[in-house]
């Protein structure tokens, strides 16, 4: 059986630099703002570390994730914003571990990070859209019997998160581009709340983090897409 990575070892120069200004300014938005609570700081500091691991391809950020939901779903609850609770307990949360199996049943050779799905087949690709059609109608039915706050903008939420968490699934690098829009979705949402609480100002800088790092996980994945496909190309 292989020895698990150490998870320090995984990451370069430039992980860690994103990393350590991630938290930077995770820290520096939460002393900031006196209201801020600790656990809106420790579920940031969970996820842009969940984040760069994500980027890696490596099945640490999935178990991340797992935990991340679990703070976020708390705090959001908190805020009354039912519709991300929902969404991350009831969906982000248990695709977290189903993207887990996948990358874990897919390891690309001997290493313990993700093979690339090159290419989503118009199967998938129709499956993927129905799925989303489905899951926006459900949650957006119980977010309105709930009176979420903001409802337009957390359903928008509810799609964007489901896009990501199935394209995640599917070990496709478009999945950072559709966490990228589900963060700026949150953005607005925070910044909404933001007007009316300061404590949620930690909140905006988390996911303002988030953008940056699924930015660099796209990139990353792609390059990491085209090593893969060429080493299929040598090795055939």
């Amino acid at each position: 059986m292989k020895k698990p990575d150490h998870p320090f070892r995984i990451l370069n120069r430039f992980d860690y630099l994103l990393w350590g200004c991630s938290v930077l300014v995770v820290l520096g938005s939460a002393l900031l703002v006196p209201e801020s609570d600790r656990l809106s700081a420790i579920a940031s500091l969970i996820g842009v570390t969940a984040l760069i691991y994500m980027a890696k391809g490596h099945p640490y950020g999935q178990l991340l994730t797992v935990v991340f939901s679990v703070f976020y779903g708390i705090i959001s609850f908190a805020y009354r914003y039912y519709g991300e609770m929902l969404t991350y307990l009831g969906m982000t949360l248990p695709m977290a571990l189903l993207s887990l199996w996948t990358w874990l049943r897919n390891p690309y050779g001997d290493s313990s990070t993700v093979t690339v799905r090159q290419k989503l087949s118009r199967g998938l690709l129709l499956r993927m859209l129905l799925l989303t059609a489905a899951a926006t109608g459900v949650f957006g039915y119980l977010l309105a019997l709930l009176h979420t706050a903001n409802l337009p903008v957390s359903i928008v939420s509810v799609t964007t998160s489901f896009l990501a968490a199935f394209l995640t699934a599917c070990r496709s690098p478009y999945y950072a581009l559709a966490y990228a829009a589900n963060d700026i979705v949150l953005i607005v949402l925070w910044v909404l709340a933001a007007g009316t609480d300061r404590a949620c100002v930690p909140m905006i800088a988390c996911f303002a983090m988030f953008l940056l790092n699924d930015g660099y996980a796209f990139f990353s994945w792609k390059r990491r897409a085209a090593t893969q496909s060429a080493a299929a190309c040598e090795a055939g």
